[in-house]
């Protein structure tokens, strides 16, 4: 009876413990878009209690006064209502970056900022361009492809969700609208298609069962094995009827000699008629 205690209280302390590590794990994939949110906030609320735009801190193509905004423009905002529309999905989307892929998440957001960054700088058309939306377009492009490429149940369920929540961004990435920087979400996604394909063997995989393991283990055997005509039952399927005629030779040899013995006749000769003796 005691027994049958404890053991029901380890199994209670198990999952208690899990249950613990998952509530952790989920409010910590919250922390850094959080305090991203917070401060791209700040930055706006500064801007209106000076009474000023940081628009300059923007990036401008082609210019090296605009190569500071590879750094500051994501934090920097037009308005409320752009900042608006970027908060939920910076909330949403780099939670579950930094949930799913907590080892990838700081090293996507950081290549995603830079690479979105300096594309925008060589290849968009000259204007100030600022705002959040190159890593949001990142982030959801990583989490669409790589949950796709990667084969994994959780991720591909994940990038189902991505599709549903924010399918309508991809239109934009096309210049509908004069004012809204469309070669900033153009980049954007395609760093993050990049940094999906690159970082595919990193992070959470699909789990591999034991037959496929096998599969894999037969087809490495049979690529390392040589031909059939190089195997050692080819050569001695050669060898056999070799082997064959020589035992039988042997055998020849050891056995008595058949010997055959012709009687010749000649043709039309006549047996003499058999006499009597008296």
């Amino acid at each position: 009876m005691k027994l049958g205690k404890i053991r029901q209280s380890s199994r209670d302390t198990k999952t208690f413990y899990m249950q613990t590590k998952d509530k952790s794990k989920i409010l910590s994939a919250f922390l850094f878009p959080v305090i991203l949110v917070v401060i791209i906030w700040g930055v706006k609320i500064t801007e209106d209690i000076m009474q000023t735009s940081f628009h300059t801190f923007g990036v401008f193509p082609l210019k090296i006064e605009g190569l500071k905004g590879i750094i500051f423009s994501p934090l920097i905002h037009g308005s409320y209502q752009h900042l608006y529309s970027n908060t939920l999905p910076l909330l949403i989307l780099g939670w579950a970056l930094f949930y799913f892929y907590r080892e990838l998440g700081l090293r996507i957001t950081l290549f995603a900022w830079i690479m979105s960054g300096l594309w925008v700088w060589v290849f968009a058309r000259e204007s100030w361009h600022i705002g959040a939306s190159g890593i949001i377009y990142s982030w959801a492009a990583f989490l669409f492809v790589s949950g796709v490429i990667r084969g994994h149940p959780r991720l591909m369920a994940l990038s189902l969700l991505v599709a549903f929540l924010y399918g309508s961004l991809v239109w934009g990435v096309f210049p509908l609208r004069e004012r809204v920087s469309w070669e900033g979400h153009l980049m954007g996604l395609m760093a993050g298609v990049v940094l999906a394909l690159f970082y595919k063997g990193t992070g959470p995989q699909r789990k591999q069962y034991s037959w496929e393991l096998e599969e894999e283990t037969d087809d490495e055997t049979d690529s390392d094995a040589p031909p059939y005509w190089m195997t050692s039952h080819s050569t001695e399927d050669a060898k056999k009827p070799e082997e064959q005629k020589a035992k039988k030779s042997s055998e020849n040899e050891g056995a008595q000699p058949v010997r055959i013995k012709y009687v010749y006749k000649p043709v039309g000769e006549k047996k003499p008629p058999a006499t009597e003796k008296k």
